[in-house]
């Protein structure tokens, strides 16, 4: 009889120490889900605090050439430049004066081309004046007009990077007195811009 009363007390306790074992575990279980939820949380808050190095959408307009040696050779017509700008931005075709509204570059034998932005090649054509001519659509209601090139690395309808060579200079009927050059246009929503006056500008700051 003894024996089942102290078989009953151990009995008893055991079952006491698993039910306080088994509640020992949930309350942990549950201090560390929450200690852990809290962890992640305060991660989370500490990640949305970080800027970013790059911006999203922070592309800057780069020159169409690499080479630091190319030089403007005629400017872009700003009717509101000096006497000495103008001067510097007026072609003379077949007894015809006109005003330039490209950036004419060159000085060196020969240079590559490269694209200004990422882009589409919108087309590729022949001009009998200004001689071979690409045409690459940019985002922002950007168009790059690259006039004179040689040695075209693109086809129509093909994606670009920029930087990404896409030709080099060459010649025209336009300028038959320079050697390999590039004639460079630049249109804003249509509208035919200085590009010296957008390089190094944030693409999305345009206005």
């Amino acid at each position: 009889m003894k024996n089942k009363k102290v078989f009953r007390l151990y009995a008893l306790g055991g079952t006491i120490l698993i039910g306080l074992v088994s509640i020992f575990l949930t309350v942990d279980m549950s201090l560390s889900k929450k200690t852990t939820k809290e962890v992640l949380k305060k991660e989370s808050k500490v990640i949305d605090k970080v800027t970013p190095v790059i911006k999203e959408n922070e592309v800057k307009i780069e020159r169409p050439y690499l080479n630091n040696e190319v030089k403007i050779l005629k400017n872009y017509y700003d009717y509101q430049g000096s006497e000495e700008e103008q001067e510097n931005s007026i072609m003379y075709y077949e007894s015809t004066y006109m005003p330039n509204y490209a950036v004419l570059y060159g000085g060196v034998d020969s240079f590559e081309v490269v694209s200004i932005l990422d882009g589409t090649v919108e087309s590729i054509k022949e001009d009998g004046l200004l001689g071979n001519i690409i045409e690459i659509k940019h985002d922002n209601d950007l168009i790059s007009v690259y006039q004179s090139v040689s040695d075209i690395a693109v086809e129509p309808n093909q994606i670009v990077k920029q930087g990404e060579v896409i030709a080099k200079s060459g010649l025209s009927n336009l300028n038959k007195d320079l050697k390999s050059h590039l004639l460079f246009e630049l249109l804003y929503k249509s509208q035919i811009v200085n590009p010296e006056e957008y390089y190094g500008k944030n693409l999305k700051d345009l206005n």
